[in-house]
């Protein structure tokens, strides 16, 4: 008997940009009777030069908003929907909506009201093509007159709407406030929507489909043909995520992670690959130390030196108020006997550096304070580190080798993950060494 585990499914914008797409996105969902509910994003790129048409939105809106004529943008946006409906032969006429689409950017209803159709339209069609029934995310997900999310209210309304409902499709990214007015997630946030739904349904999987084989373990712009991670804990994935590693919104774990359910990465265009299985706990042995590598550019360095600072109480809080007094979100914060390094991010530093420096001085009087630019963060990340030794030195080793100076090296308690600062431009150089240091590209390294 097949395997029939309640599923959300979750298609990104390029599952979802043709009419031929929506074809692999049909086959998928009609393979197996549990992926009962399906959100879906806005049509993105159809190739490298095409633009998504949630761009196409925010653009026509902001001609609307400046008083400009924006039919122009218009017609393109639903020609992208027409031809769409047209190439699915379906018998769909969306004219309706269009016209108040026009007439609500005409009044200018709101940018979230605007960049919100998309998932919108893109849902009605594809619940007409597979005979599922459409429900309005406006409906069922809830944001308070602030526009922040209401967590509680959305699990009652979600669960009551889909227990009555077989199958249906709820468009992601958006949801509305009290007074209807449509809210959006963050960039990205139709992964939100289907995490949330996954809670509200109590499902046994949430599978995310989008245009990769899984969560690679280094980016492939900087490494030839890393490896697909098969198992990835929460934990591994908001290291790697905060570190800039995107394929999954890092938001949308919570909802799942707090139920324990699953999250499958998968590839529309590659239906039979398995993906990237992501859990909150696992005895799955990994196949290498290291689960995956990631990092950004264009961090800053202030080195505080004062003797005897480690037996001045509150030390690391006044320097700490310092940043936050001038909202500035702190990095990562080595330390020694004498001195305590900050790093921040450099845009968000440098126009206040002065001002930030003065206050430094006034708070906890140092003996000098350095600072040094363009750096950029590398996070080593894997479970399997825990449990072997050496993994410092085989990546002071790797970098030496290249001739790649540490300029930071920090160790999180939990020995998930390691994180470096280096130069700005030996970024590209170091994660490239890293890799092919734990995963040789022969295969010949193990555990």
């Amino acid at each position: 008997m097949k395997d029939e585990l309640l599923k959300v499914a979750k298609f990104g914008g390029s599952s979802l940009a043709s009419a031929d797409q929506f074809r692999k996105v049909g086959a998928i969902i009609r393979a197996d009777a549990g992926r009962r509910y399906v959100v879906d994003s806005a049509p993105g790129k159809r190739a490298k030069d095409d633009t998504k048409v949630t761009n196409l939105l925010y653009r026509c809106y902001d001609e609307a908003s400046q008083g400009r004529n924006f039919d122009r943008t218009f017609r393109q946006i639903r020609s992208r929907f027409d031809e769409i409906i047209s190439g699915l032969g379906l018998d769909l006429n969306l004219s309706r909506d269009f016209e108040e689409i026009h007439r609500r950017f005409e009044s200018q209803s709101g940018e979230d009201y605007a960049a919100s159709r998309g998932e919108y339209l893109n849902g009605k069609i594809l619940a007409k093509y597979l005979g599922y029934e459409f429900v309005d995310a406006a409906s069922v997900i809830c944001f308070d007159k602030e526009g922040n999310f209401l967590e509680d209210e959305t699990d009652r309304k979600l669960s009551a709407r889909l227990a009555s409902l077989k199958t249906a499709v709820i468009p992601g990214f958006y949801g509305a406030m009290p007074d209807g007015r449509i809210k959006t997630f963050s960039r990205g946030g139709s992964d939100i929507t289907g995490s949330i739904i996954a809670r509200a349904i109590h499902a046994d999987l949430y599978e995310n489909w989008t245009d990769v084989s899984g969560f690679l373990a280094a980016d492939p712009r900087l490494v030839k043909n890393p490896r697909v991670i098969d198992v990835l804990t929460y934990r591994e994935l908001r290291e790697l995520s905060y570190m800039g590693a995107s394929v999954l919104h890092e938001e949308a774990i919570f909802p799942v992670r707090s139920e324990g359910i699953p999250i499958n990465i998968r590839n529309t265009n590659r239906p039979d690959d398995k993906g990237t299985l992501i859990v909150e706990t696992t005895c799955h042995t990994p196949e290498y130390i290291i689960t995956g590598i990631a990092g950004k550019k264009g961090f800053v360095s202030i080195s505080i030196d004062k003797d005897m600072m480690n037996s001045e109480i509150g030390f690391c809080r006044k320097v700490l108020q310092v940043f936050e007094d001038n909202q500035i979100s702190i990095e990562h914060m080595p330390s020694g006997i004498d001195t305590c390094t900050i790093f921040v991010e450099q845009e968000a530093f440098i126009n206040k550096e002065q001002r930030v420096l003065a206050q430094l001085h006034r708070a906890v009087k140092p003996d000098t304070i350095e600072m040094e630019s363009n750096l950029a963060l590398i996070a080593i990340v894997g479970r399997g580190m825990k449990n072997n030794s050496g993994c410092a030195s085989k990546i002071f080793s790797a970098l030496s080798a290249a001739k790649i100076n540490i300029r930071m090296i920090d160790q999180g308690s939990s020995e998930l993950n390691i994180i470096i600062g280096v130069r700005n431009k030996y970024f590209e150089d170091a994660i490239r060494v890293i890799y092919e240091a734990f995963v040789p590209q022969d295969g010949k390294e193990g555990r």
